[in-house]
């Protein structure tokens, strides 16, 4: 048992140090897009920030992805009922649809009177997150062995299928749309879900393979991450292509192969990074992973709310990279206050303990 634990809070410190590298590649593309001036969007530093932080996202869902197959394992070891298995699952999508209704409630009240109502209704990554979870579901049927081959079939099919449903444009009111049909405003079903697909089926790795062996599960990862990012550069340059349209930046299985692959490389850097750190050492990039939907939630509203509007597309490079600074400053601070609040609350001091009644006749 001690072995097991120590193996579990090995690998979830691993995957902190990599939610928290995506945490703070999302906080400076925030910043920038939201804050540089629109004469320097077409700068090489700004094109830079964006281009990085366009990994973001796909980190998240992966990382979303590996939790949802850990949570999928730990019941098909408990739970011998598959339709409880099932729907296990289902209120783990219900509680992201949650969240992202409560997010976008905050942001439109945080706003009033000058959010506009349709607002409540955009598709952002927990909207993404809760639709795949939710289609994805079923897969708790299986087994964790099965679900290695089904998920990366699934991934696959998703981000395959992302240019037709671009080109179709199926007949949808708008909000629904925006959860199906590639866009560049909204995190639609196509194609960001083949990343959570994908993440399922590394943690389904993770969670089949003995401990003896996850280091060439690393190894593979690394290989496996080349070969893709070189593989989907290589066939996204190619004149010719299988689908009568595809835009690379919107709905190209070429760029959702390269994010996979960058992805997977991180993987085994992560890990041995964690190794070479120890999990005793305080860590900046598992500090605002063990935090990063807090530090996600607060800095979308410091950095598009109100409270710096006056700043918005009229900063230069060099103040967008003060602006950036100083909040990935405020972010850690957070985290620590966050982590570490009932420590915080003893050295201020001992909550008070009320005076007991006194008794009947004193």
């Amino acid at each position: 048992m001690a072995a097991t634990q120590a193996n579990s809070t090995e690998r979830l410190a691993f995957l902190d140090w990599v939610r928290g590298l995506a945490a703070f590649i999302m906080l400076q593309g925030h910043s920038f897009d939201s804050l540089l001036k629109p004469e320097l969007r077409d700068s090489g530093p700004f094109v830079l920030s964006q281009f990085v932080g366009g990994i973001a996202p796909a980190i998240f869902l992966f990382l979303t992805g590996i939790t949802f197959a850990f949570l999928m394992d730990s019941q098909t070891r408990r739970e011998p009922d598959a339709k409880q298995r099932v729907l296990k699952a289902l209120r783990r999508s219900g509680y992201l649809f949650l969240l992202a209704a409560l997010f976008r409630l905050q942001l439109f009240l945080f706003g009033y009177p000058n959010s506009p109502a349709a607002d409540l209704l955009k598709v952002d990554i927990l909207n993404c997150m809760g639709l795949a979870m939710l289609l994805f579901a079923p897969m708790a049927v299986f087994t964790t062995f099965e679900r290695i081959r089904l998920c990366t079939i699934l991934g696959v099919v998703v981000a395959a299928l992302s240019p037709l449903v671009s080109a179709d444009k199926p007949a949808l009111p708008w909000f629904l749309s925006a959860y199906f049909v590639p866009s560049l405003k909204y995190f639609s079903f196509f194609p960001w879900a083949s990343f959570l697909a994908f993440g399922m089926a590394f943690g389904s790795i993770l969670r089949h393979v003995p401990k003896e062996d996850f280091h060439l599960v690393m190894q593979w990862s690394m290989k496996m991450g080349i070969v893709l990012v070189l593989g989907g550069q290589y066939f996204s340059n190619l004149p010719y292509s299988v689908y009568p349209k595809s835009e690379f930046w919107l709905d190209s299985p070429g760029l959702a192969c390269i994010k996979l692959g960058v992805v997977l490389i991180l993987m085994p850097v992560a890990f041995l990074w964690s190794n070479l750190e120890g999990l005793q050492r305080w860590s900046f990039f598992r500090q605002l992973g063990r935090t990063s939907l807090l530090v996600y939630w607060v800095h979308i509203e410091l950095v598009y709310g109100r409270w710096f509007g006056s700043w918005k597309e009229q900063l230069t490079i060099f103040q967008a990279v003060v602006f950036v600074v100083v909040l990935i400053v405020a972010m850690t601070l957070l985290s620590i206050l966050r982590t570490n609040w009932s420590t915080i609350r003893n050295w201020i001091g001992p909550t008070p303990v009320p005076a007991p009644d006194p008794a009947p006749g004193d």
